[in-house]
């Protein structure tokens, strides 16, 4: 492969990649010889680093990976908390009181009390810390159920769960959930506690509004 093309390939694999790029990888996309993929590596961490850029290409776990220049370390932790502090749209703060009300929940029986799909919302919430996944119901399927965390009542200032609000529009009745989504779990993880498997990462759904999410995300 000619040298120039070479190199823009393996930027674009290093963009796109998940993890650190191997050159094992790279012979497998473009057929080019290992020694020529690890040079053009090391031209490419050579250049960026020369560019004083705000990223560099740094070998790490026997690849090679994108990273941001530790000297930006500040403005990004400042990013960081800036983008963690923005409110949450009425979407995510409706399925977030679902949960605080019915909790311990799962995502069914919380999209059945709103009537909408709840990804959009459950993404945000437990990327912000506000909820975290508490066990599974003992059914078949065995579905994640869903609670709040001890940041959430620090966020809202409860002592503990008993300090919530009570409901005033509606009642309990209002949100009761039909028979086939009772349930009492056996059992529950503690704080920080993981299940044996969870789902990475889910897309935002069209339906809870990716778009409502983003418009009503404005600074505090």
């Amino acid at each position: 492969m000619n040298p120039e093309i070479l190199r823009r390939v393996i930027q674009a694999l290093v963009f796109v990649c998940d993890k650190p790029l191997t050159v094992e990888q790279v012979k497998e996309v473009t057929g080019s010889e290992s020694a020529d993929i690890r040079r053009t590596f090391e031209e490419l961490r050579d250049a960026y680093a020369a560019a004083n850029s705000g990223f560099l290409l740094k070998e790490i776990a026997g690849g090679w990976q994108f990273m941001t220049d530790p000297e930006m370390a500040p403005h990004i932790k400042a990013y960081v908390q800036q983008r963690d502090q923005k409110k949450l749209s009425g979407a995510s703060l409706e399925t977030l009181s679902i949960i605080a009300y019915k909790q311990p929940i799962t995502r069914a029986e919380i999209e059945y009390i709103r009537g909408v799909n709840v990804d959009g919302s459950m993404k945000t919430l437990l990327e912000k810390g506000l909820v975290k996944i508490s066990g599974r119901k003992e059914v078949p399927g065995r579905p994640l159920l869903y609670s709040t965390t001890k940041f959430f009542l620090g966020h809202f200032g409860l002592a503990n769960l008993k300090e919530l609000p009570k409901l005033a529009e509606f009642t309990e009745k209002d949100i009761e959930l039909p028979e086939s989504l009772q349930h009492k779990p056996s059992e529950l993880l503690g704080e920080g506690e993981m299940p044996e498997t969870i789902p990475s990462s889910e897309p935002e759904a069209a339906a809870d509004g990716a778009n409502e999410e983003a418009a009503a995300d404005e600074t505090r």
